[in-house]
């Protein structure tokens, strides 16, 4: 009897391990962020940066995509949207306030929803 319950104990234990989904160290992500123009590129870029665990990020002005490359370990696709939003831009997860909006220099002001 102790034998069977030691294995039923070492199955569902096994087959915890295994459904716990492996994070991936390198995470292609993209995401939607609004913006016109090359300073605009460089300060989304820079925000994206400034999250640890971020490897690549490049942001391309004419799809008003960001391609990000995370290590999940140490970051999420949230993370990183929250950073940019700070910095004055909007991205499909979190949206910048209106007072950051503003401090956008004039040609960064994109048109907003």
């Amino acid at each position: 009897m102790k034998k069977i319950v030691m294995l039923l104990l070492v199955g569902l234990v096994s087959l915890a391990s295994f459904s716990q989904e492996k994070k991936s160290k390198n995470k292609k992500v993209i995401l939607k962020v609004a913006g016109n123009c090359e300073m605009c590129e460089k300060r989304i870029e820079k925000a994206a940066f400034s999250i640890k665990g971020v490897k690549s990020a490049e942001w391309h002005s004419d799809c008003q995509d960001i391609h990000l490359i995370l290590d999940e370990n140490k970051c999420t696709k949230e993370d990183v949207a929250t950073a940019i939003a700070k910095v004055g831009h909007d991205t499909d997860l979190v949206k910048t306030t209106d007072a950051m909006y503003e401090e956008l220099h004039g040609c960064c002001q994109y048109k907003r929803e």
